[in-house]
């Protein structure tokens, strides 16, 4: 059965920190044993506890839903923070359908992890792709996952202009929904895409304030590292 989430839209939206790192690896086993994605609440950020954000595009498509398309697009922004966990997914099947009417199955997974202080470096990411094609000769298949972390010495929040930038890049993501493009045509708009995520995270980067010097562990320059897995 295809999993569809509520849509995450109007708009960018911040995950809560949760206080202990059990809650996160708890969080994790349930996205393994279950499949099943778990989102912060829309407002809140860390405040020096532990943090984790989950997301997740699952389709699945068969011969009674030939043509699914599951898409997820969120921002994470969290302040200074012990630990972070950033844990991104995509999976997309296509499951017994025939030659002559073959499935289609896409899923793709954005997600921007903001996070600041001298443990920003120490993001745990994980960031997974997943496409099968089961007993499905010509059925087109196709995942993508691409997580963006962002990490800044000091405290650190995404501008208006940023956030409407981002905006307009998530409502391209979601329309690829209503397209039949082939999924090579899916691959090279959806990096596209993600090419003008990491181009407005850069330049964020370019204001974001610097380290002050009074901690050793924050001299760090400002940064965003893109994880891009596509199957």
């Amino acid at each position: 059965m295809n999993h569809r989430k509520p849509s995450t839209r109007r708009r960018s939206r911040s995950a809560v920190g949760l206080g202990l790192g059990v809650a996160a690896s708890a969080t994790l086993s349930l996205v393994a044993a279950t499949g099943t994605a778990v989102a912060g609440p829309v407002a809140g950020r860390s405040s020096g506890g532990a943090a984790i954000a989950v997301d997740l595009a699952q389709a699945r498509a068969d011969r009674t839903r030939v043509d699914q398309f599951d898409e997820s697009f969120r921002i994470h922004e969290y302040g200074p923070s012990v630990a972070v966990t950033a844990y991104n997914r995509a999976v997309a099947q296509s499951v017994g359908c025939s030659v002559h009417t073959p499935c289609r199955s896409v899923a793709l997974s954005f997600q921007i992890v903001t996070t600041a202080g001298s443990n920003a470096r120490l993001t745990n990411a994980t960031n997974l792709s997943q496409a099968v094609n089961e007993h499905c000769p010509g059925c087109q298949t196709f995942s993508g996952a691409y997580q963006f972390v962002v990490a800044t010495p000091r405290a650190f929040t995404l501008g208006s202009a940023a956030r409407r930038e981002l905006a307009a890049i998530e409502d391209q993501v979601e329309a690829l929904k209503a397209s039949r493009v082939p999924v090579a045509e899916v691959t090279r708009q959806a990096d596209a895409l993600a090419r003008r995520v990491k181009a407005v995270l850069d330049g964020e980067m370019a204001r974001a304030p610097r380290a002050t010097g009074s901690d050793p562990l924050a001299d760090f320059a400002p940064h965003v590292t893109m994880f891009r897995h596509v199957r």
